[in-house]
């Protein structure tokens, strides 16, 4: 799990989330929450990992300028479930 702000300032969180059903490549996908009241989770299901380590692994090691560019980049799409 990562904090990172956008660029108005809000506060999200990044996980790891785990895709039900029997296909286990590529079963772990990456998630943004807001913290604001109001804002509905975006999932990246496009941003996919075979392993929950790996994802979390991943996750460490990105930037908060990825993790931004990923978050406009999917609300860009209208991603939000």
């Amino acid at each position: 799990m990562r904090r990172f702000a956008d660029d108005h300032g809000v506060e999200w969180v990044a996980s790891v989330a785990d895709s039900a059903g029997g296909d286990y490549k590529g079963r772990f996908h990456l998630i943004l929450r807001s913290e604001r009241e109001g804002t509905g989770p975006v999932a990246l299901a496009d941003v996919r990992w075979n392993s929950r380590r790996t994802a979390q692994r991943t996750l460490r090691t990105m930037s908060a300028a990825e993790l931004k560019r990923r978050l406009r980049s999917a609300r860009g799409r209208g991603t939000d479930p």
